[in-house]
């Protein structure tokens, strides 16, 4: 984490200084004779993932107004008195981890963090936090919809359909999805009012011919995961073999995606028949020296044996879907960046 901490008062400079030298990846943002803290802190507020302000929570709420996002982009800003006595997470709680922040230069100053998110006040998870690390997928309206449950009536009722070793404080397990308020699925079968939290445990294995466009995969894609009722959000990479690692077409329906490709050797798909039974393509064989694709590198890159999907073909491609391992946990690690 990037922190810039930034004092007017002499006592809160010397303070800054002493937080400078403890906190790791801190520096002293020091005005210039004349420069305003809102010029200071317009500058700091794309380069630094947190700000500590010790100074008057006004002066802060003032000067950071105009600069105001979302919380997926904002640094998170911790205020403190130029004492030490309190450390007031002000904005950027959870994700942007400045209620850790405030936790820890308080513990510095043998002073009080000052926490006001209502999960936190009421020993409740802090959800958004809990799924980025449990790397679910969930977009910004349902988190916000599914934490206000949890706060409210003071737990959440889940359904999950992975692996689930714990669940921290104010989660509690649901045994059908219609019982639940939130499932957690790759599948988009599941009928509403539910919140849908999606794991990222799908992989894709691809063959192509050469020369085959983005466009294709693209088509592919959605025709496969409409008629097996899966959702995009769980794709976790793709796979293929190493001789199509120069394929523009597949590099870049990745890239449109923002997904990892995993390329593998014929040696290892081969390697992979004598453990499970898969189908031989004599068409890949020739091809590419290896027994197939889109199964075997679906299967490597999940590192499992269970297929959803065998391989379908279209015109110039094939594709599989793997499943890959998948558990949740209550721990939540303790930020230290976004």
């Amino acid at each position: 984490m990037k922190i810039g901490i930034v004092a007017i008062t002499a006592g809160g400079k010397k303070l800054a200084g002493e937080l400078a030298d403890t906190l790791e990846g801190a520096c002293l943002l020091d005005p210039q004779e004349g420069q305003k803290i809102a010029e200071i802190l317009a500058v700091a507020w794309k380069n630094f993932d947190a700000l500590i302000c010790i100074m008057a929570a006004g002066i802060v709420v003032r000067a950071i107004a105009p600069l105001l996002r979302d919380k997926l982009h904002d640094p998170c800003v911790v205020v403190m008195d130029e004492k030490g006595r309190h450390a007031i997470s002000l904005l950027g709680g959870h994700l942007g981890g400045g209620n850790a922040l405030a936790n820890t230069i308080a513990e510095h100053t043998g002073g009080e963090a000052v926490i006001t998110t209502a999960s936190d006040t009421q020993g409740l998870v802090a959800l958004d936090l809990w799924a980025k690390e449990q790397q679910l997928v969930a977009d910004r309206q349902t988190l916000t919809a599914a934490a206000a449950v949890l706060v409210n009536r003071g737990e959440l009722r889940l359904y999950a359909e992975v692996t689930v070793h714990s669940l921290p404080p104010g989660i509690i397990p649901a045994d059908e999805a219609a019982f639940a308020d939130a499932t957690v699925s790759s599948s988009t079968r599941f009928a509403a009012p539910a919140f849908f939290f999606r794991p990222r445990n799908l992989v894709v294995g691809i063959g192509c011919n050469r020369g085959t466009p983005a466009g294709e995969f693209e088509e592919a894609l959605s025709e496969l995961f409409t008629e097996l009722q899966l959702s995009r959000h769980s794709i976790r990479s793709l796979a293929s073999i190493d001789k199509k690692n120069d394929e523009p077409g597949l590099l870049q329906f990745a890239l449109d995606n923002h997904w990892r490709i995993d390329f593998f050797t014929g040696e290892q798909i081969n390697n992979l028949s004598s453990l499970i039974n898969l189908d031989i393509s004599q068409a890949a064989l020739k091809a590419v020296g290896a027994i197939g694709v889109a199964e075997p590198s679906a299967l490597l890159g999940a590192k499992n044996t269970l297929l959803l999907s065998r391989k379908r073909k279209w015109k110039n491609v094939t594709m599989a879907v793997a499943e890959a391992p998948f558990s949740l946990s209550a721990q939540v690690p303790a930020p230290s960046g976004r």
